[in-house]
C-alpha cells in the first residue's frame, strides 16, 4: 500500500485514531486527554502565560488608587513640640483624617509598553501551541503503547506454542539420542534452542507488564490498573491509509510545534522594539484628589480639600552603554529563537519522511513475511501427511512447526511496526487536533 494514496479529512485527522477502528484504543486515547497529568500542567503553563497577558494589557491603561488614614498622636512634654503646645495650653493629643483618590499614567509615546504586550501575547500563544504539542504526544504515545501491549501478548501466546513444540521436538532427539539414533550434538543444540525459547518468555512477561504500567501513567492512574482491563488478548489495529494531508505548506500550519517556535520568535522580535524604546524618554501623569483634616467632622468640608497634578519624565539619557548592551542581547535571543524555527521546520520535515518510510517498509516487510508464512503453512501440512504416510519422521513435523511459528512471530513484529509507524505518521503530520483558520487567529489554548 502507498501510504500517501488517500488523505484523510481535517476531521479525520484531528481525531486519527478513531480510524484504526479500534474502539478500546480509541476509549483509551479519550480517556489519555482527559486525565493525563503532564497535559494539566501544559494547561496550568497556559493559565500562566495568559494571565501575564493580562498584565501586560492592564500597564498599557491608567492605575488609580483610593487611601484613607486615621491617626492620634500624643505630644511627649520632653520634645521641643511637646513643650511648645503646654505653654501656649495647646491640646497635646492631636487627631489627623485624610482620605484621597489618586491617579497615574505612563503614556507609551515611542511604543516600548506595546512592544513589551506583543512580546508577552507572542509568549501566550506560544505556550498554547506547546499545549497542543504535548496533547499530540499523549494521544500518539497512548496508542503506541496500545499496540506494543496487544504485540506483546501475541508474541506471548506464541512463545509459550514455541516452548511447547521446542519441548516436543527435544523429547523426541532425547529418546533417539538413548536409543542411539540421534547424535549428542543434535541433542545439545535442541537443548540449547529449547533454553533460549524459555528465556524469552519472561522477558516478553516483563516488556509486557512495563507497557501496562506505562499506559497507566499516561492515563493518569495507578500502575497495575490496565492489567484487568487489557487481560484479554486482541489483535492489533490494522493501519489505515495515510496521506501527506496538504503537502509542506499545511504540515507548517499544522504542527504545533513549528507553530510554538513561529511565535517563540515573534516574542523575540518584539522584545528588541521593547529594548530600544529604552533610547527614548517616558512620559507620566498623576494626580491625587482628597481630603485632609483633624477634625472627622470637617473631612469633607471644602476648607479640607486638597489635590495635585505632576508630570513626570524618566529618560536614561547616561545609561545609553547599557541600553546598547540590552538591545545586543535581546538581538542574539532573535538569532537563536530565528536558528530554533528553521530546526523545527526541518526536523518537522525529517519526522514526516522518517515516519512514511517505516509505515511503508514495515508493510513491504510484513507483506513478504505474509508470503512466507502461507508457505511454511503449506510445508507444514505436507510434513503432517508425509508422516502420516509414514514417508518423514515427527521431528520433521515438529521442526516444520517450529518454523512456521518462527515466522509468525515476526509477521506479528513487523504488522506491530507498520502499525506505529502509521500513529508516528499521524503524529508528525500534526493530527490531533484542529488548525487554527487562518481568519481566527492562533488561539490553541482551549484546545
Amino acid at each position: 500500500m502507498d501510504a500517501r494514496s488517500t488523505g484523510p479529512t481535517s476531521a479525520e485527522l484531528a481525531t486519527w485514531w478513531q480510524s484504526f477502528n479500534d474502539p478500546i484504543l480509541s476509549a483509551l486515547v479519550e480517556r489519555a486527554l482527559a486525565q493525563n497529568l503532564d497535559l494539566q500542567q501544559a494547561g496550568a503553563r497556559v493559565a500562566q502565560a495568559r494571565a501575564a497577558l493580562s498584565g501586560a494589557n492592564a500597564s498599557l491603561l491608567p492605575s488609580g488608587s483610593v487611601s484613607a488614614n486615621a491617626g492620634r498622636a500624643y505630644q511627649s512634654l520632653e520634645t521641643p513640640t511637646g513643650q511648645i503646645a503646654s505653654a501656649f495650653g495647646s491640646n497635646r493629643a492631636v487627631s489627623t483624617y485624610d482620605i484621597g483618590v489618586g491617579g497615574s499614567w505612563e503614556i507609551d509615546v515611542f511604543g516600548g509598553k506595546d512592544a513589551a504586550r506583543d512580546a508577552v501575547r507572542a509568549d501566550w500563544q506560544a505556550s498554547a501551541a506547546s499545549a497542543t504539542a504535548v496533547r499530540l504526544a499523549i494521544a500518539a504515545q497512548t496508542a503506541d503503547t496500545y499496540v506494543a501491549i496487544r504485540a506483546l501478548q501475541a508474541r506471548l501466546a506464541l512463545a509459550r506454542e514455541q516452548v511447547a513444540t521446542q519441548s516436543k521436538l527435544t523429547d523426541l532427539i532425547a529418546l533417539q539420542y538413548r536409543r542411539g539414533i540421534a547424535a549428542e550434538l543434535q541433542l545439545r543444540q535442541s537443548e540449547g534452542a529449547l533454553a533460549q525459547l524459555k528465556a524469552s518468555v519472561p522477558a516478553l512477561q516483563n516488556d509486557l507488564d512495563r507497557s501496562m504500567n506505562a499506559l497507566d501513567v499516561l492515563l493518569g492512574r495507578e500502575p497495575g490498573a490496565a492489567r484487568g482491563e487489557l487481560a484479554l488478548a486482541a489483535p492489533i489495529p490494522t493501519p489505515p491509509a495515510i496521506s501527506s494531508a496538504g503537502g509542506p505548506t499545511a504540515l507548517l500550519r499544522r504542527r504545533p510545534d513549528v507553530i510554538a517556535a513561529e511565535r517563540t520568535l515573534a516574542a523575540s522580535n518584539a522584545r528588541i522594539g521593547a529594548a530600544m524604546a529604552e533610547y527614548y524618554p517616558k512620559f507620566s501623569l498623576s494626580g491625587l484628589l482628597g481630603s485632609a483634616t483633624v477634625s472627622l467632622g470637617g473631612l469633607l468640608g471644602s476648607n479640607s480639600l486638597q489635590a495635585g497634578g505632576f508630570l513626570g519624565l524618566r529618560w536614561r539619557l547616561f545609561d545609553f552603554g547599557r541600553v546598547d548592551a540590552e538591545i545586543r542581547a535581546a538581538k542574539g535571543r532573535n538569532a537563536e529563537a530565528l536558528a530554533a524555527y528553521r530546526q523545527t521546520v526541518l526536523r518537522a520535515s525529517q519526522d514526516v519522511e522518517d515516519a512514511f518510510s517505516t509505515l511503508i517498509q514495515q508493510e513491504v516487510r510484513a507483506a513478504a513475511l505474509r508470503d512466507g508464512e502461507a508457505s511454511l503453512a503449506r510445508a507444514r501440512q505436507t510434513s503432517e501427511a508425509a508422516y502420516k504416510g509414514g514417508v518423514v519422521s515427527l521431528i520433521e513435523v515438529l521442526d516444520a512447526d517450529r518454523r512456521l511459528l518462527d515466522a509468525r512471530d515476526g509477521l506479528i513484529q513487523a504488522r506491530a511496526a507498520a502499525t506505529r509507524g502509521a500513529i508516528a505518521s499521524f503524529r508528525a503530520l500534526g493530527g490531533g487536533w484542529q488548525a487554527p483558520k487562518p481568519d481566527g487567529g492562533l488561539d490553541v489554548a482551549n484546545r
